[in-house]
Order: structure tokens, then sequence, then C-alpha cells
């Protein structure tokens, strides 16, 4: 025989309500939605609660432990994943921004490599400084676009004035 489903909630459904609507996540809503149908009577069973929120009963039983142990904190917490701190921050990563935001610029990655062993002491391989700046920082590096020498400053001028004219 099956153990009854005996869940003894603490909060008040009013004070559920609120905080669903106020949760910013979704597996918090699910959660907080999961014990406000249990504290309004909506649901007595945890195979229907299974199929309202589709979830499987290890997962129900994971939360509703949760929820006994340490109650509405210990159920609404969320665990992030481990991982090791960025290799740039703080000041050194002020002065980065700035550098990168500078008319100057960097030519290349190798240049920032360099750049942050002379300035901040950092020693960092090509590929973390390349993936650092383009992916998390979202910069473009300044390089000029290539001019050819045998241009003549005259028609250069000439093309500008005439340009905004077509």
């Amino acid at each position: 025989m099956a153990r009854p489903f005996v869940l003894d909630i603490t909060e008040t459904a009013d004070y559920l309500e609120k905080s669903l609507k106020q949760a910013k996540s979704g597996t918090q809503k699910e959660r907080l939605l999961m014990l406000w149908w249990v504290k309004t009577g909506q649901v007595s069973q945890r195979k229907e609660l299974n199929q309202r929120l589709g979830r499987s009963s290890a997962t129900l039983t994971r939360w509703l432990a949760a929820y006994r142990s340490g109650g509405l904190s210990a159920l609404l917490e969320e665990k992030t994943a481990p991982g090791a701190p960025p290799k740039i921050q703080g000041e050194a990563l002020e002065k980065l921004k700035q550098q990168l935001a500078s008319e100057e610029g960097f030519s290349s990655y190798g240049a920032i490599v360099d750049w942050l062993k002379q300035e901040c002491g950092l020693d960092l391989k090509y590929d973390t400084v390349n993936r650092f700046v383009s992916q998390k920082l979202k910069a473009k590096l300044k390089v000029p676009r290539p001019q050819s020498l045998k241009q003549a400053p005259e028609a250069i001028e000439r093309f500008k004035k005439t340009f905004n004219s077509r």
C-alpha cells in the first residue's frame, strides 16, 4: 500500500499566490504552483500532481523532501553549475574595456595578450583572450581598412563631395 500524501504547508494561500506572481524563473513558478495547488485543496494525490506538472514522481518526491527539510527557501533554491572564476576580472577587466573602447584599440588578439601581460601582469593564452573578448565582452578589434598607396587625395575629397548628392 502506498504512503498517504500528507504535506503540511506553513505559508498562506495568499502569500503563495503573490510569490507565484513575483517569481522570476520557471522552476520557481512550478514549485510554488505545486504548493499553491496543495494548499488550496485543488490537488490531493501525488499522482494528480505528477500529471498536472508533467514531472516524474521522483522529481516531486525530491521537491517535497526539500520543502519538508528546509521550508520554502530550500525548495526555491536554484543551484548554479560550478565553474572557474573568469581569468580577467576587477581592475584588469575595466582597463581592458577602456582600451577596447578607445580609438587606438588593438590590432589583434595577440596584441591584447601582450598588453594584458605588460599592463596587468596576466599571463593568458591566445584562445582564452580571444573567447573572452569576442564572446563575453562582444568587442571587435579596431583594424583600419586597407587603402591603396596609389590613391590620389584630391580624388578622395571629390568623391566625398559628390557621394552625398547621389
